[in-house]
């Protein structure tokens, strides 16, 4: 699924809920630089989780 990860699509953190709905800022390698409602911006080592899309906004 990461490798599917394109800036402006929103995404979801399955570990981490609490971050609330994010969107994808930039995906540069292993890394994406995601706009979290409840963090800002964080950035995700996709060898170490992986987001999954968010149909439902």
């Amino acid at each position: 699924m990461n490798s599917l990860l394109e800036p402006g699509m929103m995404v979801r953190h399955p570990e981490r809920p609490d971050l609330g709905l994010g969107q994808v800022q930039s995906v540069i390698g292993a890394r994406a630089t995601v706009n979290f409602e409840h963090a800002g911006k964080v950035v995700i080592d996709l060898r170490h989780a992986t987001l999954l899309p968010d149909f439902q906004s």
